[in-house]
């Protein structure tokens, strides 16, 4: 099964946000090639929110081009088998931390934003810090912080927040 499969299955099976889903699946069968960073027209992505339930805090990243504080993630690569390998993939390479785990029951939230190279159609996961995890910043980076749950609306944009209250009400 290709990613991009993979992609479709994992959004035919989200429930939530049916008209973000809708475009998401009809921007796979509009263009073979919508995984893809080269697709000018967006592409989608995958991403997860760090979070240490344990300690209730969450890790994000200030984005090196975006100049904003983020969960970790971006790009899909050919050799992400599915959505939750490239989105663990990317929150590892970003945090610096290993043996994270996704948070069961697939994707959180989707979220859909404009970037410089072009529209990101994000499937947003969630990923549990193991105890103890130390982080480690990236090339991709400015800075690295964790945030307690009620200090991120202060830091990050409302992507962010959403994803981290549909991730606690998860947990």
């Amino acid at each position: 099964m290709s990613l991009r499969d993979d992609a479709v299955l994992v959004l035919k099976g989200y429930e939530g946000q049916e008209e973000l889903r809708r475009i998401y699946l009809d921007h796979l069968a509009v263009h073979p090639d919508g995984m893809w960073k080269a697709c000018r027209d967006g592409h989608v992505t995958a991403s997860a929110l760090v979070i240490d339930p344990e300690r209730g805090r969450v890790l994000l990243t200030l984005h090196r081009k975006m100049r904003i504080w983020l969960q970790m993630g971006g790009h899909c690569e050919p050799s992400d088998g599915t959505l939750a390998v490239a989105a663990l993939r990317e929150a590892t390479e970003e945090s610096g931390i290993t043996d994270l785990t996704l948070l069961p029951g697939g994707p959180v939230r989707l979220d859909r934003h404009h970037t410089p190279c072009a529209w990101h159609l994000d499937v947003q996961y969630a990923a549990l810090a193991p105890a103890g995890a130390v982080e480690a910043i990236s090339d991709e980076s400015l800075d690295l912080r964790w945030f307690a749950y009620d200090e991120v609306a202060t830091v990050a944009d409302d992507s962010v927040v959403r994803l981290l209250e549909g991730t606690r009400a998860r947990l």
